[in-house]
């Protein structure tokens, strides 16, 4: 499935009839092509790494549940537009996953700026995520939003570190009130490196 591309554009939208008519076989095949683009960290983080076919069934998602018609297509297009790799970074959205409210609500309540520790490291590489700049993830009360979305910034010699098989990749996240690290897996790093066109 995956396609180098770096811009969703309206042609590679389907008609509604023709996408419900594949929607099964195109969420099997994303479902699949995501288990090596999806990280756990800690107990309750989990990052899932975005790129141009995550992008495309998330549109065609809202449209189809939406059934907001052609007027819908221009904003979800525009709304998910920053969300693909540019070729020189990896784009990831972070959601905090908690089932029970009262405890969600006590975590995220102390969890204000973690959009802002998040990283990748690798050799002697550290990249700090950045956090998408649509709106403030934490409120003035330090409340933090359950889904940050992150971009990590390479530079052609990160990009081809990262690309290094050898290479032990480890993404954080580094607030107080949260500090876990995982290990990459082979398969995802292989996956995160295609991005790095």
């Amino acid at each position: 499935m995956p396609r180098e591309t770096h811009q969703i554009v309206r042609e590679d939208i389907l008609a509604p009839e023709v996408y419900a008519t594949e929607r099964k076989q195109r969420r099997t095949a994303v479902t699949q092509m995501k288990k090596n683009r999806r990280v756990h960290i800690g107990p309750d983080a989990t990052a899932y790494f975005e790129n141009f076919d995550t992008m495309v069934h998330q549109i065609h998602e809202m449209l189809h549940i939406e059934k907001g018609g052609e007027a819908q297509i221009e904003d979800e297009l525009n709304a998910y537009a920053t969300m693909v790799p540019k070729g020189r970074e990896l784009v990831a959205t972070l959601m905090f996953e908690i089932d029970e409210p009262v405890r969600r609500a006590k975590f995220l309540a102390g969890l204000g700026g973690v959009e802002e520790t998040v990283s990748l490291e690798f050799g002697a590489e550290k990249i700090l995520g950045i956090p998408e700049a649509d709106i403030d993830r934490t409120t003035a009360d330090g409340k933090a939003s359950s889904i940050q979305f992150l971009h990590f910034p390479f530079s052609d010699a990160q990009a081809q570190s990262f690309k290094d098989a050898g290479a032990d990749v480890v993404l954080a996240v580094g607030h107080e009130k949260y500090a876990h690290m995982a290990k990459l897996s082979a398969e995802v790093q292989a996956a995160l490196a295609a991005d790095l066109a």
